[in-house]
């Protein structure tokens, strides 16, 4: 299987904090990956020096075989990556249709956008029901779905997801991890950040744990789920 994406003894951070601290990772095409790890742990800070939201100081990251250091943020959705980011952060002004067109911004054929929102309104057919309601009005997880509809509109090759089932429902919970492997089914590659851990653990193929901004381990996911590290810290035991 080739690589999709990888990183190189990552370093990065804000300011004089370094947060990650020599992160090597990588994502092959097909795969869903999970990255684990507590609160602070550098996961957020992972997926946002992936798509160049956040510079690097030191190490490499590819996608595709393309070196990433000097491709601008808004160039990598063109590339074939999109971010679902924690806290979903629609547009709360705008309606549930007009997110979705926002997120087709590289697409100027109006069929492939037609063909992205019915997709969306299939995955999610409440989004649907709402898609002339202000996004701010929605639930939590029917923001989420948004959000998740938003990043599809571009077709990605490689879509990060940050924190999905954070503040959602348990059972939307349940229906976005479903979505996530009817996608990765498709062909999509996922790298999934999620603090629920045996939830990410159980859909993907692959795993990592990151601690205080380096990975101390990784691996099958199936192996992880019952590595006695893993159930101590993550799994509740």
């Amino acid at each position: 299987m080739s690589d999709l994406l990888t990183l190189d003894r990552v370093e990065a951070g804000y300011g004089p904090i370094q947060v990650l601290k020599g992160v090597s990772l990588r994502v092959g095409v097909g795969e869903i990956v999970a990255l684990i790890g507590a609160n602070g742990a550098g996961k957020s800070t992972l997926l946002r020096a992936t798509s160049r939201l956040l510079q690097i100081s030191a190490g490499t990251i590819t996608f595709a075989g393309d070196d990433l250091a000097r491709a601008p943020a808004h160039a990598l959705v063109a590339r074939g990556l999109a971010q679902v980011p924690e806290g979903r952060r629609v547009f709360s002004r705008m309606s549930v249709l007009e997110n979705l067109q926002l997120g087709a911004y590289t697409r100027p054929d109006p069929r492939l956008i037609a063909d992205g929102i019915e997709r969306a309104f299939t995955l999610f057919p409440i989004l649907k029901e709402r898609r002339a309601q202000p996004a701010g009005t929605l639930s939590g997880g029917e923001q989420q779905m948004l959000a998740i509809g938003r990043a599809l509109m571009c077709r990605p090759r490689l879509l990060l997801m940050d924190e999905p089932s954070m503040g959602v429902a348990p059972m939307v919970v349940q229906l976005i991890f479903a979505t996530i492997q009817a996608l990765n089914r498709e062909g999509m590659t996922i790298l999934l950040v999620e603090q629920n851990a045996r939830q990410a653990l159980s859909i993907a193929q692959r795993g990592y744990v990151l601690e205080t901004g380096q990975i101390v381990l990784d691996g099958e996911a199936k192996a992880l789920l019952v590595d006695d590290r893993v159930r101590t810290a993550y799994l509740g035991g």
